[in-house]
């Protein structure tokens, strides 16, 4: 249906050229549809927004989607998601149209889907679902942090993993890193050498409420626009509350009419 959708050979052959590849995070359709419309190259979606509207809005952009576990998936009455169950949410998700699967879960896991001949997106970094180790900093501003994120990237390329988010990395690191590995670095806060800058569509169009990143940028301020249509969209509501309890709704342009043969009739059949 998309003829110029890339696959993950043209995502690996924009590395290897030295091509900037754009990135952005999105949560409906409507995103999808503008990345789309905009050339963007590769979007991620979160698997609990990803579906056949989804993907039909996303028309040639490359998609990756965030596999449903370690964060906010359910576990089916379980205690931990097996891998399994990370396959059998991968293989669905490309029934769908996804074309790589991000996974933060263990080298094992990850394993798993990549023998299976999915695509494969690890994390490198500030990983979110495993905060607690690290706190929401930088990572690899030590030697030894740089050291632990070359040998993690090295075990990534080891069990075929296709790519990474590199994550809040400094940038002279970041740049070791994507040069010095086939995975394709998609950065985020990383520096400019990344293969791939990502951001997330509420940093890009300023509508988002939670913290503001460092590497965040601002493109198109839509605050003051969408606190204007909430308003609006009170206002109307308002406005349609006070019209039914006034009775001013609905009014005869908006009911149904029956003839008045057609309702005595009735009346007859009931009363009958």
């Amino acid at each position: 249906m998309y003829h110029n959708r890339p696959h993950v050979s043209d995502i690996r052959a924009m590395k290897q050229r030295g091509e900037k590849i754009s990135m952005l995070f999105v949560t409906t359709a409507e995103e999808a549809a503008a990345a789309n419309a905009a050339g963007i190259h590769m979007l991620s979606i979160e698997g609990r927004f990803f579906d056949a509207d989804m993907r039909a809005a996303a028309g040639e952009c490359f998609v990756q989607v965030g596999l449903p576990y370690g964060g906010w998936g359910r576990f089916e009455g379980r205690a931990v998601a097996t891998g399994e169950d990370y396959l059998r949410a991968a293989f669905h998700y490309a029934g769908i149209g996804g074309d790589a699967y991000y996974c933060a879960a263990s080298y094992d896991i990850q394993k798993l889907l990549c023998d299976n001949h999915l695509p494969v997106v690890g994390h490198i970094g500030l990983i979110p679902s495993y905060i607690t180790w690290t706190g929401w900093r930088a990572v690899g501003k030590t030697a030894d942090e740089a050291l632990a994120l070359w040998k993690h990237t090295q075990k990534l390329e080891e069990i075929g993993v296709f790519g990474a988010e590199l994550e809040v990395v400094p940038d002279r690191v970041a740049k070791f890193l994507t040069e010095n590995s086939s995975l394709v670095m998609l950065g985020m806060g990383a520096g400019k050498h990344a293969d791939a800058q990502y951001l997330f569509t509420e940093d890009v169009c300023g509508y988002g409420k939670n913290h503001k990143p460092r590497h965040g940028k601002v493109y198109r301020n839509f605050a003051p626009e969408l606190k204007r249509l909430q308003n609006e969209r009170i206002a109307a509501f308002k406005d349609y509350k006070a019209d039914v309890d006034s009775g001013g709704y609905p009014e005869a342009a908006h009911s149904v009419t029956i003839k008045d043969d057609e309702f005595e009739a009735f009346l007859g059949a009931v009363q009958g």
